[in-house]
């Protein structure tokens, strides 16, 4: 049988007969021994079996300096590569969105555990390498289970672009018990600012009152991110809130 299947693969051209033993090593090994450029080249020949695409998959790596570049890499920006076409596109998208949408299912079906990290592992392919902020909230019932995952704002985050009334005006809607907050930071630098600091307090402060938990606030940065919940952040903003109600409620009382 693989004195036949050899046979075979030298009567074919030469380019075809690449293609076809790249196909042939990942279906016996899967990527395990693969260069990168390798496989960026399967990727591309999803879309177009018949032509080889070894020099499109090198000029690609050397353009975009690794495979995750690669993988993340604007769409338009791929296509100025001679070479890659639409078709080409294919496989890279493919990969992409079926990364999210397994990740999504796996991260929907169980309860988040108060892991940041799962977190972390599902939304890392839908936030790195994007060129502006974007801002998402997990909505999670009373046995953080996520039930609904929301991009609320795309910019500059900031206090006066993120409105906690909206969120929790969502988070009824989907009759949340809490929340995570999860955004990145194009810089690659995950430390989160001031602003990001202050939003996060408005956001804990507003969820208290709606007697809702806030779980996190993950920032996501180059293959790196920051939890205000494991930095112990949230827990203190909680305790600001309770500190700040039980005042107001003895300047009240008096």
């Amino acid at each position: 049988m693989e004195h036949s299947e050899r046979r075979k693969n030298r009567s074919l051209p030469k380019e075809q007969g690449h293609r076809w033993r790249l196909r042939e090593k990942f279906l016996k090994g899967g990527l395990k021994g693969f260069l990168d450029y390798e496989i960026i080249e399967l990727l591309l020949i999803l879309g177009t079996p018949r032509r080889d695409c070894k020099q499109q998959a090198k000029e690609a790596l050397k353009i975009f300096q690794s495979l995750r570049g690669v993988l993340g890499a604007p769409f338009d920006e791929l296509q100025k590569i001679k070479g890659i076409g639409p078709h080409n596109i294919f496989g890279l998208k493919l990969i992409q969105e079926v990364s999210r949408r397994f990740l999504k299912e796996r991260m929907m079906s169980r309860p988040y555990c108060h892991s940041s990290k799962e977190v972390f592992d599902y939304l890392y392919h839908a936030l790195r390498d994007l060129r502006k902020e974007k801002f998402k909230v997990l909505f999670l019932d009373a046995k953080n289970q996520i039930l609904e995952e929301e991009t609320v704002f795309e910019g500059t985050v900031d206090s006066s672009a993120v409105y906690p009334r909206e969120i929790m005006k969502k988070a009824l809607r989907w009759d949340a018990s809490s929340l995570i907050f999860v955004h990145n930071h194009p810089s690659g630098d995950p430390e989160p600012s001031v602003s990001d600091r202050e939003i996060t307090k408005e956001l804990v402060f507003a969820a208290n009152v709606m007697q809702l938990k806030v779980l996190d606030h993950i920032i996501i940065g180059n293959n790196c991110y920051f939890s205000m919940a494991d930095e112990g952040m949230i827990e203190d903003y909680d305790i600001m809130f309770q500190d700040f109600n039980k005042r107001d409620h003895e300047r009240k009382k008096n």
